[in-house]
């Protein structure tokens, strides 16, 4: 079985929506990331920091849908990361209302020696350093990594984002973020221009119209499924990469080809998340609830037409 290293935050969020606010529930992207990742019957485990305040029933939950938590880190006395946010009308703006870090201002990561050999690691969004720490510690170079990034890290940290995007082999990030690092607004001539940063694939996520990816000049798009309803976008950016990267895990096959189906069960994955505030509809998710919806995209994006 393929080991997958997922790396980001286990954390607190308090979300806000036109349909309802939550206190704080379970967030992070290492948390959606997992859960997504779990639906594919591979090796995984989570590499993380919490403090004394989270609860066991979380880490129970991790552990249920088995993913290793030996590498989530936890601090006795310290708090975990909050984060507070609250969405617009439209559901694709949102205003930050409160960050606390607490123990994640000195998170130094640490993979527990059993998935140093690991096949696919997912880098979920943490500052560059801390991405590229945890490549160094990997005992032989993973067949694939992937790194997830945004444009906060772009502003403060760019020459670090730089140096560990040479390392990776797939960048995912959203549209608004690949204008910015690439200074072009055509995606196609943007992807083309961090694909000569470093990584093979590029990925770019659009949210509610979908994703595109690309490699060596040839491009794939994968509508995002219409929904009756949007209930909490928060996490569905991790649930696609947890998707994407839990089904080129468990295929162990890395050519576009195959990342075209690894992008439609990231794009299926990421369509339940947001039916739910949090990570609701993430923790009870069944195959056959999966399949259903594959079939949906399969109908939503196939159609026969004669060329004359």
């Amino acid at each position: 079985m393929s080991k997958l290293v997922i790396v980001g935050t286990v954390a607190f969020d308090a979300i806000e929506t036109p349909f309802g606010k939550t206190d704080k529930i379970l967030g992070g992207a290492a948390t959606y990331i997992g859960l997504s990742a779990s639906n594919f019957n591979v090796d995984s485990a989570a590499v993380s920091i919490v403090g004394g305040d989270f609860p066991q029933d979380y880490l129970d939950l991790l552990e249920n849908r088995n993913i290793d938590i030996e590498g989530i880190e936890i601090v006795k006395d310290g708090k975990t990361f909050f984060w507070s946010g609250k969405y617009h009308n439209d559901m694709n703006s949102r205003d930050t209302l409160v960050t606390e870090l607490n123990v994640l201002e000195h998170f130094n990561p640490k993979v527990p020696e059993s998935y140093q050999d690991a096949d696919v690691v997912m880098l979920g969004n943490l500052h560059p350093a801390v991405q590229q720490g945890v490549l160094d510690q990997m005992t032989k170079k993973p067949k694939l990594a992937i790194l997830d990034t945004m444009n906060f890290w772009m502003d403060i940290a760019l020459d670090d984002l730089l140096s560990v995007i040479k390392n990776v082999d797939v960048i995912t990030i959203n549209d608004e973020e690949a204008r910015q690092l690439s200074g072009e607004y055509s995606l196609v001539v943007a992807a083309r221009k961090i694909h000569e940063m470093g990584p093979k694939y590029v990925v770019i996520k659009k949210g509610e119209h979908g994703a595109l990816l690309f490699h060596n000049g040839n491009v794939f798009y994968a509508p995002a499924l219409p929904l009756e309803e949007v209930f909490d976008p928060t996490g569905a950016g991790d649930t696609f990469a947890g998707g994407f990267a839990g089904y080129l895990a468990k295929t162990g096959d890395y050519s576009f080809e195959n990342m075209k189906t690894a992008v439609i069960y990231g794009s299926t994955l990421a369509s339940f998340c947001v039916e739910k505030f949090g990570t609701e509809r993430m923790q009870n998710l069944t195959d056959k609830e999966i399949y259903k919806r594959l079939d949906q995209f399969k109908s939503l994006t196939q159609f026969d037409i004669e060329l004359t």
